[in-house]
């Protein structure tokens, strides 16, 4: 369901959130593109299809964003500690309300 408060553009919805299952395992505990190129620890996000962990749009390379870009896969949350819980739908633009975007170690 797209969050009242988040959802861009307003009005419409994400069909994605329904194909969303349990998590995936993150496949790494930080972005693995970053951290080849020496860059500091950025905020990371993680693909809800596959457990990619990439760099937020905030970090030099946005690698969470590339990874959409060449796999297609569109969601992704934070898999920063203690943040509140949300994905990001890449191809419908809008966030996702927590009860679609638990956490992996909460399914």
């Amino acid at each position: 369901m797209v969050r009242p408060d988040g959802g861009r553009p307003q009005g419409r919805g994400c069909p994605h959130a329904t194909d969303v299952g349990p998590a995936p395992a993150p496949q790494s505990r930080v972005c693995l593109e970053c951290s080849a190129l020496g860059h500091e620890k950025t905020r990371l996000r993680i693909c809800l299809s596959c457990g990619h962990v990439g760099c937020s749009d905030s970090a030099p390379g946005a690698h969470a964003t590339a990874h959409h870009e060449s796999s297609g896969h569109p969601l992704a949350q934070s898999a920063e500690p203690g943040e509140e819980a949300w994905a990001w739908c890449y191809v419908d633009e809008v966030f996702l309300s927590p009860r679609e975007a638990a956490r992996p170690s909460e399914r």
